[in-house]
């Protein structure tokens, strides 16, 4: 009965409202930011623009390219002359992609240089390496998680726990994955991913870039000094958050009576639903839905709205 009740009980999410203003000495933007590792997705909502400022569109156009790569081994990922390469001149990331993190194994590359491996607990005793239970496998620990500070192992290229990993990546248990790949350096170098991985399927991609306009649309009116929100005269952060949800989706919503100039713009950007990781180094898990995003209600004035939300298998955002 216990197991029933559990299956019927509505999936746990968690929506976590700050406010702050980025003048601040104690914003905590940047470092959020910088934290929430893998995203497919950045979102603008502009209320009232009908055409982008030469600086924001220049700053759209310019991401930069990613790339693919298919059946790279594992141990490419920890030799000295990638982690010299790449690792230490600049921000590395990969995540392997078809995979699902709840059923299949899945890997990332953060850009601090932690390697994480969330693995089937087969796979796991096979690579003989240490590791620890996911926290959403249940009583029964089926998923494993490995963590490998790929700046500490290169300080001793020689030592015991190396000489184990790598032999654990090549012979024991050789591993390979289709990883989506981004890099960017820290010096004036140019990238040279195409070619470091030209023994491999390696595709360079560019982002995807859309721009739509919403007539008519109702927007909402703010206050930014008010996450709470005033009944009649103001919205909250949770309507609010629920309003923007509504509009991505291109939902019919007509919550408010008359259209209302807005003094503020979002920035939402979310994550991958099978990254094994959502902030910093905190596992993530699917359940029932994946998702890990953040959205910025910037005001004009530099005050902002700063909204984290996870689902079930997910810690507080930070």
């Amino acid at each position: 009965m216990a197991t029933l009740r559990r299956l019927q009980e509505a999936p746990r999410h968690l929506l976590v409202c700050e406010k702050s203003n980025f003048g601040h000495d104690k914003s905590r933007h940047k470092h959020l930011v910088e934290t929430h590792y893998h995203n497919y997705r950045v979102s603008f909502l502009i209320p009232e623009c009908g055409l982008l400022s030469k600086e924001l569109k220049s700053l759209v156009m310019d991401i930069g390219p990613y790339y693919s790569v298919k059946n790279l081994p594992l141990h490419e990922l920890i030799t000295h002359e990638f982690i010299n390469t790449f690792v230490k001149k600049g921000s590395f990331s990969a995540l392997t992609y078809n995979t699902s993190i709840d059923e299949d194994n899945t890997v990332a590359l953060l850009p601090n240089g932690k390697l994480i491996l969330s693995l089937d607990k087969d796979t796991y005793e096979e690579t003989g390496l240490q590791g620890r239970p996911s926290r959403y496998s249940g009583r029964k620990s089926m998923k494993f998680v490995i963590s490998i500070d790929l700046m500490d192992l290169s300080l001793n290229l020689d030592s015991k726990k190396y000489r184990r990993i790598s032999w654990s990546f090549k012979e024991k248990k050789p591993l390979k994955f289709d990883f989506l790949l981004a890099w960017h350096p820290t010096g004036t170098e140019e990238s040279t991913m195409m070619s470091y991985f030209s023994k491999y399927q390696i595709q360079e991609h560019q982002p995807k870039v859309a721009l739509s306009t919403v007539r008519e649309l109702q927007c909402p009116v703010l206050r930014s000094s008010g996450l709470a929100g005033e009944p009649e005269e103001a919205c909250s952060a949770l309507e609010f958050f629920d309003w923007l949800g509504a509009v991505f989706c291109s939902a019919d919503l007509h919550y408010f009576d008359e259209p209302k100039l807005a003094p503020w713009v979002t920035l939402t950007v979310q994550g991958f639903a099978d990254s094994p990781v959502a902030w910093r180094e905190k596992e993530h898990g699917f359940h029932k839905g994946g998702e890990h995003l953040y959205n910025f209600v910037v005001f004009n004035n530099q005050d902002y709205w700063l909204q984290m939300a996870v689902g079930a298998n997910d810690d507080c955002p930070p």
